[in-house]
């Protein structure tokens, strides 16, 4: 039943194709995101959830000494 009325609408088979290319835009952008990431914002980042509420963000010379 559901193929027959999908069938039915004229210009459907763009729908896929456009789904397609959000999908693989997506994560090309977010690929290219994590490649060009500034390492040391992710690495404080990652640091956060561990500080308490009245700790900073480490700066650059106390995160590499907590490595």
């Amino acid at each position: 039943m559901y193929k027959n009325v999908l069938e039915s609408i004229t210009g459907i088979e763009i729908y896929p194709l456009i789904s397609f290319v959000i999908f693989f835009l997506f994560f090309l952008g977010l690929l290219i995101w994590v490649v060009i990431a500034n390492r040391q914002h992710l690495h404080t980042m990652s640091l956060m959830p561990l500080l308490g509420d009245d700790e900073a963000p480490a700066t650059h010379a106390e995160s590499d000494a907590l490595c």
